[in-house]
């Protein structure tokens, strides 16, 4: 089969970053099924891996995620899907990825495709979808349901993968009033379209804008990105009491600036639950078939931004390239072999 990984870890601009191989098709056992990879969407992690995760000498390591496609085969062991399926799911970060044209992953944390995207379409939302929802209503308790909630929701950095998708879900699925930061206009229109009630530029002084706002207290706040330029400003706006949550790896970050507030911090990866096999593995099954459940009601619509064309080296170099620089908004996906 036709696959794209790297052999050793490379500036994006080396020629050698990541490569266009052939290697065999994987044979499910257990409970993983195998899929036909027909699209998939570009996310950070990819590139961090790249950076920092050499494969043993001479071999090949695939990377990639989000994933839909159609289900080839089936292990011994599993009950949720057959052969002909049309699924979409984010994959395990302890397993080969999803730049394959087929791919193994455990039925647990995969879901029904929504029938109302194409491929492409689907592709950009699993990791992003799982983060945001565990961010929000897991770590940060933020109730479902669409009664008024007297408190404010900070997103930093809306513009991007999962800020695309949390905009959406704290917008249609809580009371919460909805804020965004984005620097560039075509990005805080973005979010605007998405669904923020308002947009802050987290390049100027958060505090100020914030208060200009007169909106309810800031009581949760899901940082996404360069937490370690933003948090001790955002820790001082923050109402007492509040939960602070975070998704990236900040390089410098000390939690005793929300001592004095009790304000709580709190850690989210997607990847926890297939990583430890965790006995709640399966919610994330049941958590993508309601994302694509309200997808085809309408509630929710695609971040698919761009796409980048067929599934091959060139074209995720450029996908890594442009997630690196920044500046990329919504998904990048990549559609076909």
């Amino acid at each position: 089969m036709k696959a794209v990984g790297y052999q050793k870890s490379l500036s994006i601009e080396d020629k050698d970053a990541l490569l266009d191989f052939e290697t065999a098709k994987p044979e499910p056992k257990g409970r993983d099924i195998r899929v036909a990879v027909k699209a998939i969407s570009a996310n950070p992690v990819d590139y961090k891996v790249r950076k920092r995760a050499a494969p043993p000498t001479g071999e090949y390591k695939i990377l990639g995620f989000d994933a839909a496609g159609t289900v080839d085969a089936v292990g011994p062991d599993v009950s949720l899907f057959k052969p002909g399926d049309e699924v979409f799911y984010a994959g395990s970060i302890l397993r080969q990825g999803t730049n394959s044209e087929f791919h193994l992953v455990d039925e647990r944390i995969v879901g029904k495709k929504p029938r109302t995207l194409s491929f492409a379409q689907a592709a950009a939302l699993p990791l992003t979808s799982l983060t945001a929802w565990e961010l929000l209503f897991d770590r940060l308790g933020a109730l479902p349901g669409k009664s008024f909630d007297p408190r404010m929701l900070l997103i930093v950095g809306g513009a991007g993968g999962v800020g695309s998708i949390l905009i959406q879900l704290a917008r249609r699925l809580t009371g919460l009033a909805v804020v965004a930061t984005a620097t560039r206009p075509e990005s805080q229109k973005w979010c605007l379209e998405l669904g923020a009630h308002a947009v802050v530029d987290h390049a100027k002084p958060l505090k100020e804008q914030i208060e200009k706002l007169k909106a309810p207290p800031l009581a949760l706040v899901a940082s996404l990105t360069n937490t370690d330029q933003h948090y001790k400003a955002i820790a001082e706006v923050m109402a007492p009491q509040g939960k602070y949550g975070l998704i990236d790896n900040p390089a410098e970050f000390n939690v005793a600036v929300f001592m004095g507030k009790a304000i709580s911090v709190h850690w989210e990866s997607m990847f926890t639950r297939s990583s430890f096999q965790t006995p709640d593995m399966i919610a994330q099954h049941n958590l993508l078939n309601d994302v694509s459940d309200l997808i085809d009601k309408g509630v929710l619509r695609t971040t698919m931004h761009q796409t980048f064309g067929i599934i091959n080296a060139a074209n995720l170099k450029r996908a890594h390239a442009l997630l690196e620089s920044g500046k990329s908004r919504g998904k990048i996906v990549l559609d076909g072999w």
